[in-house]
């Protein structure tokens, strides 16, 4: 793989963050999950709630873009910075179908984007200065509490919203990957205040991207 400058590096993330923020992110080759199949009849109640639902995992995946980009800037390790980069363009495939899914909807993601993507991205050079074994070991506890939120996600979408629930389903899975290729490859478990930290961050995050 090739090798870039950190000045390279820098101007190559400050192309993804102006792209998540205010631009149109591309997804890689893979199909939009909920490609071919029929959207349902929603009244309007339960249409402004899925729209909440997906406009607060958009600024998730906002978040995570942004999670990579801090951790691969300070990861120390090419072989880690590279299983990031890998993980970054997957969730740039999340990003896109749940900003599809809103325009479906006829909804808007979340004002307060680029917030998210600041604060995100500096938690995210924070973990990698700190080493890979803590940067590897703050990715998989993301990916397993994001997995969880997206459980939850998927008991309160109508059982009728397949188009949502593909989506959702499909993120799960790369999650999920993301998680164990991040212990695999020597991610350490965090102390238990950090995840109780990172649990209580990410609830206001989705509390208020839901209406704002």
């Amino acid at each position: 793989m090739r090798h870039y400058s950190p000045f390279d590096r820098l101007l190559m993330h400050a192309d993804t963050a102006l792209r998540t923020v205010i631009g149109k992110p591309q997804a890689t080759h893979r199909p939009y999950p909920a490609d071919n199949i029929d959207d349902c009849s929603m009244n309007s109640s339960e249409s402004k709630h899925v729209a909440g639902l997906m406009r607060v995992n958009h600024s998730g995946e906002v978040s995570a873009q942004a999670l990579y980009q801090g951790q691969s800037i300070t990861a120390r390790n090419d072989e880690v910075r590279d299983k990031l980069q890998q993980a970054a363009m997957e969730e740039n495939d999340h990003l896109v179908w749940t900003e599809n899914r809103l325009q479906e909807l006829g909804a808007r993601t979340s004002l307060l984007n680029p917030i998210w993507y600041a604060g995100s991205f500096a938690i995210g050079a924070f973990a990698g200065a700190l080493g890979d074994k803590w940067n590897l070991g703050f990715l998989a506890e993301t990916e397993h509490q994001v997995v969880k939120h997206l459980d939850e996600h998927l008991d309160k979408i109508p059982a009728s919203d397949e188009r949502s629930r593909a989506i959702l389903e499909q993120m799960k899975i790369d999650e999920a990957k993301h998680a164990t290729t991040a212990l695999d490859h020597g991610g350490a478990s965090l102390p238990t205040p950090v995840k109780k930290l990172m649990q209580a961050m990410s609830k206001v995050m989705t509390r208020t991207a839901y209406r704002i």
